[in-house]
Order: structure tokens, then C-alpha cells, then sequence
């Protein structure tokens, strides 16, 4: 999901099409806290590890 998130943040800054920069950064955002959360020992939609 990060990596779907940077891909399409880049996309989005080089076309200039906002909606992917938008999505791109979203996407970015929450991956980041599944990771975390994964990290840490929380439970992630029901696995002990989000990856």
C-alpha cells in the first residue's frame, strides 16, 4: 500500500493531475499506520503483523 501510495504520488506530481496526488497521499497515510500499528503488536484486520 506505501509503495501503490509513492507511485501514485509521483505520478500525480509529474502529470499534475491532483486526484492521484490526493489518493497517492491517502493511500501513503494509512499504510504508514497499519505499519505501525503492525509494528507494534496490534493486531491488523486480524493478524498479528500487517505484512
Amino acid at each position: 500500500m506505501i509503495v501503490i501510495g509513492l507511485v501514485l504520488l509521483v505520478i500525480g506530481l509529474v502529470t499534475g493531475i491532483s486526484i492521484l496526488w490526493t489518493i497517492g497521499v491517502v493511500l501513503l497515510v494509512v499504510g504508514a499506520a497499519l505499519w505501525i500499528l503492525g509494528a507494534a503488536g496490534h493486531a491488523v484486520g486480524g493478524r498479528p503483523h500487517y505484512w
